[in-house]
This record gives C-alpha cells, sequence and structure tokens, in this order.
C-alpha cells in the first residue's frame, strides 16, 4: 500500500498514529507509515522505564527521520508524550526495578510488564479520536519475541474489537512486524530506507532493557547481554549474513 492507497471511502487521504518508543522496531514501523499514509503522528509512554534513555532517542530519531526523506519530513507529523506512572508503579518488574533479568516459573521473563501494551493500545486510541486518526500502528511482534502474551496476534486483533466497540469508531490497529523476525526487520528497514536508514537505527534507536548506551557494537548501542539486545544482535549478524529463518531465542 502506498501513500496513494491510504484514502477513506470518501477519497480522503488518511493518517496514522505511531506508537513510538525511540527503539528499532518502532522507528522501522514510523518508516512504514510515513510511506503509506499521508499524516503520521508519533506518541510515547513514560512509565518509570528503567530504559527511560530510550524518550531521549524520540526527537533525534525523529529528526534524523525527516533529514533522510524529504516526503517522510512532509508527512510527519505532531509527537506525543503521555505520562502512565501509574504502569510503573503497579509493576514489579524488571523493566520497572532496578533487579537482575531472569525467567519466571511461569515461563515469561520479568521483563513482562503485565498490560502494557493493552494500556498503551487505548491510551493510543483514545488519542488518535481526539486527533481525527483512524489508523493506529505498533511494532508488536509474534516472531522474535519473549514471550509476551501482549504482543500476540490474537491480542491486537481483541483490543481492535473493544476498542471500536468502547469508542464507537472505527480503529485499524496495524502490526507490520507481527510476522517477521529481527533480521526481517532489518531488510524492511532497508528497503524502506536504504543504508542510511540502516545507520540511523544503529546510532540514534534504543532498544536496551538496562537503558546502556556507553558501548557502541555493530548493531547499535547496549549492554550486549539483555534479552532486548541479544534479539537485536542476533538479528543483525543473521540479516548481514543474508540468513533467513528462525532465530535462536534470547532466552536461555
Amino acid at each position: 500500500m502506498t501513500t496513494a492507497d491510504a484514502r477513506d471511502p470518501d477519497g480522503v487521504p488518511e493518517g496514522a498514529l505511531v506508537l513510538f518508543s525511540g527503539g528499532q522496531d518502532s522507528t522501522t514501523c514510523l518508516a512504514d507509515a510515513l510511506e503509506r499514509f499521508a499524516r503520521v503522528e508519533t506518541v510515547g509512554f513514560a512509565y518509570g522505564q528503567r530504559h527511560a534513555v530510550e524518550l531521549d532517542c524520540r526527537p533525534r530519531v525523529r529528526e534524523a527521520l525527516a533529514r533522510l526523506n524529504s516526503a517522510w519530513a512532509g508527512r510527519l507529523g505532531d509527537d506525543h508524550v503521555i505520562g502512565l506512572d501509574a504502569l510503573g508503579q503497579i509493576s514489579d518488574t524488571a523493566l520497572t526495578r532496578a533487579v537482575s533479568i531472569e525467567m519466571k516459573a511461569g515461563g515469561l521473563p520479568n521483563t513482562f510488564v503485565p498490560g502494557r501494551n493493552l494500556v498503551f493500545l487505548t491510551f493510543a486510541a483514545a488519542l488518535a479520536y481526539r486527533r481525527g486518526l483512524r489508523h493506529i500502528v505498533g511494532g508488536m511482534c509474534e516472531t522474535d519475541f519473549s514471550g509476551y502474551p501482549d504482543c500476540r496476534d490474537d491480542t491486537v486483533k481483541a483490543m481492535q474489537v473493544a476498542l471500536n466497540l468502547g469508542m464507537d469508531s472505527r480503529f485499524v490497529l496495524h502490526t507490520p512486524l507481527m510476522w517477521i523476525d529481527k533480521a526481517e526487520t532489518w531488510r524492511l528497514a532497508e528497503r524502506l530506507g536504504g543504508a542510511g536508514l540502516v545507520a540511523l537505527i544503529q546510532e540514534e534507536t534504543h532498544t536496551c532493557y538496562l537503558g546502556e548506551r556507553g558501548e557502541r557494537h555493530d548493531w547499535g548501542y547496549g549492554c550486549g547481554v539483555c534479552p532486548a539486545c541479544r534479539l537485536r544482535a542476533d538479528g543483525y549478524a543473521r540479516y548481514r549474513a543474508g540468513v533467513r529463518g528462525p532465530a535462536v531465542p534470547a532466552e536461555d
């Protein structure tokens, strides 16, 4: 779908709201949305995350995307940051507390913040409603992920139904990364923005759960050992090697 295809039934060009954290996945989703929609706004969430440095990366990534492609610059609209401190206050996880990252008895890593994506999508939809945006884009993925239940396709589809019923709207939730792995995410970035977008993701985006930006690896900045870094590093290595197929799980 091209920008010309993103039109409502009356032929009016449509806009989108992208859940934008400043990480690799959401940056790729933002670039994809800028190709597809006539107007694209972004929303980020401050929920007391341990890796709050990602919030500092967001404006730099947006500015770099605008410099990379003049058409994208013309479509990139307002940015919004919503404070959700309550989510961090009720979550006892490695993303909201200074504790070691490990697997829990139920098979989920303790980086899982219960309800996070459900809350994000709800607030994004409320914002989209006010801003007159029908399309909502998120980087949820069921292929290379840590087993988070709120990243599953069924969850997103159920949320779309609930949001449309609860707001009497016709939102469409888009998850362009849902069925691709991290190597293919790097390839998608290259298809969208060439070597320039790949380099932008390497240099400006943030993925590391520990908020580490001191060491520069070939895939970007991060501690290199947390699950998020390992997924990103493995995907980059397979992308560079031209390897296709499932990745090695990030958790032991």
